[in-house]
């Protein structure tokens, strides 16, 4: 876990590609934008609604102005006032997410992850959102460390840096090191009142659906809100996340070059999370340094077999994928490090799983079949051509990768972006009828292929399936 210092407008605005720097805003005209990200979340349904509400206004308001220009402008002088218009907004997105964190944050983190989901100029801004958001001021995290564990950092560590935390949606991660035996580690500090504020987003999220939940899907979107919530609200307890790295530690303890941090018991709540530190580089250092084909092939082959390895052994789903949860160490080991959002399988979920494995290599009856009951389509949805085929198309999706045993290249941008334009227009028709662990398994397996694509790795994800799989049935 590297140690991060608070990102500034200007180090945000460097990240950019070099064509829109030109156009970028002057950080003193942006500050006051994230001025607010480093106080405590706003808390109450009426204040993030509202916080969220002005924001669509102002960006609204800003393409607005920009297509007004635009009827008098000439084709190249209206993509540079597009490029801008989609810079201010995307700052303005950072700073509104990191000033509500929880829910809402982790939304930007899944809009700066997957590819072609938002134009490049969100996602360059955004992907700050994984593992440098503006911190918490540190007065706050103090009081919330001597709450749980009784006493301040100071007290408590034998170093601990306050000042340059690596900062996410739901805590911030500080560098310290133990009394006694001098071990590094990571400490985990919850953002205080966090938990309200995703019962108050997904509260609001109800309101906003109340249309399509007294459809005819009405009662599958109430159990999947429903579901999210607890998924969310799981996230918080760091005593069950926890529990979640030990059980992951066991579980890959056979993967020479995967590691996952152990957990410090004794300075661990339910929240704050203290653990071993792993010296390592997040994902944009390593392409920065121009790692071979044969490298990132190497580390995509460790991301998959460790996913896979998780699922069949232990049952678990690791749904929040993204560059901020690994470190790729200096030894050469992949460091696996954030366990929070992770969904157990329950038995029923485990047999559907393989049903849908066998469906895949099976016909395209049987991928109806599975379609029809991972939905619980109505004898009408069934009977929907448009809808069959479309759903059909995204199974057919996630399952490409997996069909050989060859390896398959991740690096070619048009597989991710087909199945991107799949999800939005199965968003866009409102085929929202799906049994809740669907959500978890689609986040999950977009995310590892969100991961390998920007990697660009080469990776026989067929085969290492089932490696994974005979090996666990064996077992």
């Amino acid at each position: 876990m590297t140690t991060m210092r608070q990102p500034t407008i200007a180090d945000v605005l460097a990240e950019l590609p070099e064509e829109l720097q030109g156009d970028a805003p002057q950080p003193a005209d942006l500050a006051a934008i994230v001025a607010s990200a480093g106080r405590m979340p706003p808390i109450g349904r009426f204040s993030r609604f509202w916080t969220l509400g002005t924001l669509q206004g102002k960006i609204a308001a800003a393409y607005a102005m920009w297509w007004i220009r635009g009827m008098w402008q000439g084709v190249d002088e209206r993509q540079r006032h597009l490029n801008e218009a989609h810079l201010r907004n995307a700052i303005r997105l950072l700073g509104t997410m990191s000033t509500l964190r929880g829910a809402v944050m982790k939304v930007g983190q899944i809009l700066a992850h997957w590819p072609g989901v938002t134009p490049d100029e969100f996602a360059s801004v955004l992907g700050r959102l994984h593992f440098e958001a503006p911190p918490m001021h540190a007065s706050l995290i103090r009081e919330q460390i001597r709450a749980e564990l009784g006493a301040a950092p100071e007290e408590l560590f034998a170093e601990f840096d306050v000042h340059h935390p690596a900062a996410a949606s739901l805590g911030q991660v500080h560098r310290a090191r133990l009394k006694g035996s001098g071990r590094e580690v990571a400490v985990k500090v919850q953002y205080p009142g966090i938990a309200r504020t995703i019962r108050d987003d997904i509260a609001n999220l109800r309101l906003l659906l109340l249309p399509l939940r007294c459809g005819s899907d009405g009662a599958s979107l109430v159990d999947q809100l429903d579901d999210i919530e607890r998924m969310l609200l799981a996230e918080t307890d760091y005593v069950a996340e926890a529990a979640n790295l030990r059980a992951a530690r066991e579980t890959l303890a056979g993967l020479d070059d995967v590691v996952v941090p152990e957990v410090i018991a004794e300075c661990s709540t339910a929240r704050v999370l203290t653990m071993e530190w792993l010296d390592g580089i997040h994902l944009p250092a390593l392409l920065a340094s121009g790692p071979t084909q044969a490298t990132r092939d190497r580390w995509g082959e460790l991301i998959a077999r460790a996913g896979f390895r998780l699922g069949y052994r232990a049952h678990m789903l690791p749904a929040d994928l993204h560059p901020g949860n690994f470190l790729f160490c200096r030894d050469g080991r992949l460091g696996y490090i954030d366990f929070g959002c992770v969904r157990h399988y329950s038995a029923d979920e485990v047999e559907y799983m393989s049903d849908a494995e066998r469906a895949a290599e099976a016909s395209p009856d049987a991928v109806r079949t599975l379609i029809a009951r991972g939905s619980g389509l109505t004898a009408a949805q069934l009977a929907d051509p448009e809808r069959m085929a479309l759903l059909t198309a995204w199974f057919d999706w996630i399952c490409e990768p997996t069909r050989g045993q060859e390896p398959f290249d991740f690096g070619r941008p048009e597989y991710f972006a087909r199945g991107m334009e799949l999800w939005r227009e199965v968003i866009r028709r409102r085929y929202i009828r799906t049994q809740p662990i669907n959500n978890w398994v689609a986040k999950s397996f977009i995310g590892l292929r969100a991961m390998l694509t920007g990697l660009g790795a080469r990776v026989p994800l067929g085969a290492i399936m089932r490696e994974e799989s005979t090996v666990t049935a064996a077992g």
